[in-house]
């Protein structure tokens, strides 16, 4: 199975992202991301064998407890820049707290195999994907027309494991353990 770790969004988050996509859905053919898929991803694990899943949920069970995260949803941008950009996102501000869960994410599962991402973390959600050259003109000026895109904040009280399932029409994200940021 095909697993990774993230954060779930609240639903007024999403449904700000809606009213986004929305608007700017018809200005290029490109691939956007489903709304009920959008998470911050803290950690990509890959393939893993289905029955190693509570071996790995032992470890991520076992990172120290912290408290919650402060997480802002703002801005847009381009990944790896705005001349040729390959994903269209959303910003994620959350201070050193969502970067040392997933740093001590990485160096937990290190122990179980998993490889250390070769990328510095960068926490974002991928609003779309451009895999063709496509005019991207309208698209950039609907997105340099929005001021201050802000699209809310909340606090993160636990991380999941999910299952990447992937189908005809696109990846499916299940959840399938909750790890509590804060423990008694």
């Amino acid at each position: 199975m095909r697993l990774f770790t993230g954060i779930e969004l609240p639903a007024e988050i999403k449904t700000r992202l809606t009213r986004l996509l929305d608007t700017l859905r018809p200005t290029a053919r490109i691939k956007w991301s489903p709304v009920e898929n959008l998470h911050i991803t803290t950690k990509f694990i890959g393939e893993w064998p289905d029955e190693r899943v509570d071996e790995l949920a032992a470890v991520l069970n076992a990172l120290p407890p912290r408290p919650k995260l402060h997480i802002a949803v703002r801005n847009l941008g381009w990944f790896p820049n705005p001349s040729h950009p390959r994903v269209f996102w959303a910003g994620v501000n959350a201070g050193p707290g969502l970067e040392e869960l997933a740093r001590e994410t990485e160096r937990s599962l290190v122990r179980l195999g998993v490889p250390v991402e070769g990328r510095p973390f960068s926490p974002h959600l991928t609003l779309a994907r451009i895999k063709d050259p496509v005019s991207l003109t309208a698209l950039r000026n609907a997105v340099d027309a929005i001021v201050n895109p802000d699209f809310g904040q909340f606090m993160a009280g636990g991380f999941f494991l999910y299952q990447s399932i992937l189908k005809p029409g696109g990846s499916e994200y299940r959840a399938i353990a909750e790890f509590p940021l804060e423990r008694p």
